[in-house]
């Protein structure tokens, strides 16, 4: 009988946390756990290797993500457990999943199959609190800013230009666009307002890319949350809160120690979404798994277009990383539906379909080669389904590019189904030299920025925005921001901002439709098309299929 996600992960043989932290040379003094099988990493522990040499980064992004699946993150746990079946020293590095997928459309998030970080349920659930951390303090902010309007407002903030949202970690699109301050006097200002999902908020990016808490009080403190009457920037720090909003969040930012199903170590620690923010785990998590680690292996959520491109110009650029190869997941089934087949067809042949699909598949490779300058090679998670004559028609299509095509079966057979994907990345590793480069300069102009990334990346025509835009654009062009790297915002089922365009289109307008400033995270969000950052649940949502049994077992969740 095939078991369920949750069925395989419930009859893990997991080893103490201690125990996998041993064998990384994390004294027992440095861990704060969190029940027997999830701790943190002190910060004092992450400090002391400061002066250790760095192992190799490797970074798994995929094509663009299809009702199908694909397993970017089963990719990243399965070839962490193949690199060290084949004697390397791994460790992976992942984003915290955040509850609004788990209970909408997506489910759980810790891998598939053989190929899982455990455990299961506390990782897709609360885990350590951090979710919980960076919403308060993402809240005390904006709750200091309304106390501070009533109680007479001597920093002369602008009601009507309060750009500072609450969050919460769950999708409800009822608190998208809402008003507050309502019932009399005793009870605020009432204005306009709304909700964010936790991982859009600013705060989540700050988090993740801090170096230390001196580091998270400064980013903290920048963030502009408001503008007074004459448009001069409000600060965290002018309402006195960084210190209070680092108090919540001091013990987060310990990165968090987990296992794989194999007993490999795991660093899962943030969560940005990479639709509607960078999409990158920590910093800190990432650097330290570099520093006890031959290997880090770690992901950008989405596609190429998306979290690389982001992990590339704003992770990499801010935290001094480099990669050193690239692994590109994709499935047959998910490349015949970018060449036009429904989902209830994907399991039937359709060599004419795959042809069409493997385009969207030919410009992420392209993108990470030649824009990114990186060696990539392309993982396929094979299903039984796939047959020969697919198998055959891919690997003769991709046969110019440069980027060998791996056939993986790690949902079946934990790292032993990734050994080749393995092998042929430390080859890459050892012998292919990177070319890293970022897809813009700092020095260029914002403006310019967007459309290199909606030209080169995604094969746009042309970038388009409104005049209200455009001014605003201007003028933190104006005011000293244009140096910062852009968040591009948009649906991650297209290179363009429009869902229903699959493949590899081209001529399309990518239309700017919002811009919000993150000074603590230094950089701009560009929101593009229909995206959200408060998304809405399904129809059916997976919240309606997670039970917990009477003997007290959660089913359902994935």
């Amino acid at each position: 009988m095939l078991l369920s996600d949750i069925e395989i992960a419930q009859q893990a043989k997991m080893l103490r946390i201690t125990r996998v932290a041993e064998r990384l040379g994390i004294p027992e003094e440095h861990l704060v756990p969190y029940g027997h099988y999830k701790a943190k990493v002190s910060l004092d522990f992450v400090d002391s290797l400061a002066k250790k040499k760095d192992g190799r980064l490797v970074l798994v992004t995929a094509i663009t993500p299809t009702p199908a699946g694909e397993g970017k993150t089963t990719t990243t746990v399965g070839l962490g457990d193949a690199l060290n079946r084949i004697g390397k020293k791994a460790i992976i590095c992942l984003r915290e999943p955040s509850l609004g997928p788990v209970f909408g459309v997506k489910g759980g998030a810790a891998g598939g199959g053989y190929a899982q970080v455990v455990p299961m349920e506390d990782i897709n659930l609360h885990f350590t609190g951090d979710f919980s951390a960076i919403g308060l303090a993402n809240n005390l902010l904006a709750a200091a800013i309304d106390n501070h309007i009533h109680h007479g407002n001597e920093l002369g903030l602008d009601v009507r230009r309060i750009t500072w949202r609450r969050v919460m970690d769950m999708n409800d699109r009822a608190l998208r666009d809402i008003t507050v301050g309502l019932g009399g006097v005793g009870n605020g200002y009432p204005r306009q307002d709304g909700f964010d999902i936790v991982v859009a908020s600013e705060v989540m990016a700050i988090f993740c890319l801090a170096t230390s808490l001196k580091d998270l009080k400064n980013r903290l403190g920048n963030i502009v949350c408001a503008y007074t009457r004459d448009q001069k920037p409000v600060r965290a720090r002018d309402l006195k809160v960084d210190g209070s909003m680092t108090v919540l969040l001091k013990d987060a930012l310990a990165p968090n120690l987990v296992q794989t199903l194999e007993n490999n170590p795991a660093f899962i620690h943030g969560g940005p979404f990479a639709n509607i923010a960078h999409g990158c785990n920590s910093v800190i998590a990432t650097k330290t798994a570099l520093k006890l680690a031959d290997y880090c292996v770690t992901e950008a959520g989405f596609g190429a277009d998306l979290g690389a491109e982001k992990f590339i110009d704003i992770k990499c650029r801010k935290a001094g990383i480099r990669p050193d190869a690239v692994v590109i997941v994709a499935t047959i089934r998910a490349l015949k539906y970018h060449g036009g087949v429904e989902r209830a067809d994907l399991t039937k042949e359709n060599l004419a379909a795959l042809e069409r699909g493997i385009a969207n598949l030919e410009r992420h490779v392209n993108n990470v080669r030649n824009h990114y300058g990186l060696p990539c090679v392309v993982s396929i998670n094979r299903f039984d389904f796939d047959t020969p004559a697919e198998i055959d028609l891919l690997k003769r299509k991709m046969a110019h590019h440069e980027a060998p095509v791996i056939l993986a079966t790690h949902w079946a057979d934990g790292g032993r189904g990734a050994e080749e994907v393995a092998r042929t990345v430390v080859d890459l590793v050892e012998k292919v030299p990177s070319d890293f480069k970022f897809v813009y300069d700092d020095a260029m102009p914002l403006w310019n920025k967007i459309k290199t990334v909606a030209t080169r990346i995604y094969g746009a025509a042309d970038v388009t925005a409104d005049s209200k835009v455009r001014a605003q654009i201007k003028k933190l062009q104006e005011d000293g921001y244009g140096h910062y790297p852009i968040c591009m915002a948009k649906t991650q089922y297209s290179f363009s901002a429009d869902a229903g365009l699959r493949g590899a289109p081209n001529g399309f307008a990518v239309n700017v439709r919002e811009v919000r400033l993150a000074a603590g995270a230094e950089f701009i969000v560009m929101i593009c098309g229909d995206v959200m950052t408060m998304p809405g649940l399904p129809k059916m949502p997976a919240a309606e299929k997670i039970h917990l049994t009477d003997d007290g077992k959660v089913v359902g969740l994935f």
